[in-house]
């Protein structure tokens, strides 16, 4: 990130945010705030937490970020 206002300075945030737009967002109708709130804060926990990605051979941000397997999924 150059700061010089590159395409390649957002690409990965922007791919975050049409993932969750499209996974999340779009295919529910919430009401109120709060329930948006935590739609939302429950996608970004299976985002991080759950979905693998194969950008890290299958991990998931969590354990490329981590370095470790959570104990949910090593029970």
């Amino acid at each position: 990130m150059d700061g010089k206002g590159g395409w390649r300075d957002n690409v990965l945030v922007e791919r975050l945010w049409r993932s969750v737009k499209y996974d999340e967002v779009y295919l529910k109708a919430c009401d109120t705030f709060s329930v948006a709130r935590a739609s939302l804060s429950s996608y970004l926990t299976f985002y991080n937490g759950i979905r693998s990605h194969s950008a890290h051979g299958g991990r998931t941000p969590d354990e490329a970020y981590f370095g470790f397997i959570p104990l949910a999924a090593a029970a």
